[in-house]
C-alpha cells in the first residue's frame, strides 16, 4: 500500500536552533517512518524578505541540510530537495497566480506581522504579497494528503486549500485539499523571554559549541520576580524551566521544582543542571553533523537524490495540470 504524502518546507535564512528542533523538525523525524515526506529548502521564499543580498541564501542551504541531517532527517526515508532546482514549482506558481483573488493575500493574517518584524526590510513586493501562492504551489504541486501545521498556521493552509477549491472549480477536480497534520509545536522561549528568534539573536543553535552556550544559559532571564537567592522562585513563570520541560528527565525536573520554590537552589544552580542536559541532547546531534563537516560532497548527493524523486513526481503532475488548462502544445 503506497503510503500518504506529506510536504513541507523550511527557508535557509541563517543556522537552525533549538526551537526549531522541537517547533519542526523532531515532529519531521518521526513523520518520515509513516509517510511519504517531501522536504524542501525554500530558497525562493528566502528570497522574499533577503532579495538585497541574495549570497548569503547559497551559504545557508548546506548549513540547513546538514542541521536537517544531524537531527534525524534520513535521505533514504524521506525526499529532500532544493526548491529552486524543481522549475515546475515556478510553472504552477504562475498559474495559480492568475486565478488567486487579490483579496485573499491582502488578508493573509501574517501579512502586516510579519512586515512589522522584518521592518529593517523593504518588503512592500509582489514577491512579498504573493508568497501564499508560491507556497500553495510548493504544497500542491505533490498533492499531498497532509501538511504538518501548528495551530498558527492554519490560515496558511487554509488559503492553500482556497486556492486548490478554486483551480479545481475551474478546471475539475485534480488536486486534492490537503488537510492539516495538527503537531504540538513545543514552543521556547528565546534567551531573554521573547520570541527565539535569529532576527533578536536570542537563540540556542543546534551548531554551537558549548563553550558559547554555556555564556549564553548563565546570563539567561529567569524569573523576574526572584530578586535574591533566598527569595522563593516559581518554575511556571520562569523562562528558563521550558528548557528543563523538554530535555531534562522527569524526576530531576520535580527536584528543581521544589528547591526553586523553597528557595534551595539559586537560578545558577538550575542553569547548570540544564547544562548537563543540553550538553547530553546535542552531543549526538553535532556529531551526526561533524558527518558532513567532514564530508561535504554527502550534501551534494543528498540534494542530488531528492531532486531526482521530486522533478519526476513534478514534471508528471505539471503534464497534467497543462492538460487540464489546455497549455500542450
Amino acid at each position: 500500500m503506497e503510503k500518504k504524502r506529506i510536504v513541507s518546507g523550511m527557508r535557509p535564512t541563517g543556522p537552525l536552533h533549538l526551537g526549531h528542533y522541537f517547533g519542526v523538525l523532531k515532529n519531521w523525524v518521526k513523520l518520515q517512518e509513516e509517510f511519504h515526506c517531501y522536504f524542501f529548502v525554500a530558497d525562493w521564499h528566502a528570497l522574499t524578505s533577503e532579495y538585497a543580498d541574495p549570497k548569503k541564501i547559497k551559504g545557508f542551504v548546506p548549513e540547513l541540510i546538514k542541521d536537517w541531517f544531524a537531527s534525524g532527517l534520513d535521505p533514504d526515508k524521506c525526499t529532500i530537495f532544493l526548491q529552486s532546482q524543481v522549475k515546475e514549482h515556478a510553472e504552477l506558481h504562475l498559474i495559480l497566480s492568475m486565478i488567486t483573488p487579490l483579496g485573499w493575500l491582502e488578508r493573509n493574517p501574517t501579512y502586516k506581522e510579519v512586515k512589522q518584524e522584518l521592518i529593517s526590510k523593504d518588503l512592500n513586493t509582489y514577491g512579498f504579497l504573493g508568497y501564499p501562492v508560491l507556497m500553495a504551489a510548493d504544497i500542491l504541486m505533490y498533492r499531498p494528503h497532509f501538511v504538518p501545521v501548528g495551530q498558527d498556521q492554519l490560515p496558511h493552509l487554509e488559503l492553500t486549500r482556497e486556492i486548490a477549491r478554486r483551480f479545481n472549480f475551474l478546471y475539475g477536480d485534480f488536486f486534492p485539499e490537503p488537510q492539516a497534520k495538527l503537531t504540538e509545536a513545543a514552543k521556547l522561549p528565546g534567551l531573554d523571554g521573547r520570541k527565539m528568534s535569529k532576527s533578536y539573536g536570542n537563540s540556542i543553535y543546534l551548531s554551537e559549541d558549548m563553550d558559547s552556550i554555556t555564556k549564553k544559559v548563565m546570563s539567561m532571564l529567569t524569573d523576574t520576580n526572584r530578586k535574591r537567592k533566598k527569595d522563593p522562585g516559581d518554575p511556571n513563570v520562569c523562562n528558563l524551566y521550558p528548557y528543563h520541560r523538554l530535555m531534562t528527565p522527569e524526576d530531576t525536573r520535580a527536584e528543581i521544582k521544589e528547591n526553586c520554590s523553597k528557595a534551595l537552589w539559586g537560578c545558577v544552580d538550575c542553569k547548570k543542571v540544564l547544562l548537563k542536559y543540553l550538553h547530553e541532547f546535542l552531543e549526538p546531534i553535532q556529531k551526526r553533523r561533524q558527518e558532513l563537516d567532514k564530508n561535504p560532497e554527502m550534501v551534494t548527493e543528498i540534494l542530488d537524490k531528492g531532486y531526482a524523486q521530486a522533478k519526476m513526481a513534478a514534471q508528471e503532475n505539471i503534464g497534467l495540470i497543462r492538460e487540464k488548462l489546455n497549455l500542450n502544445y
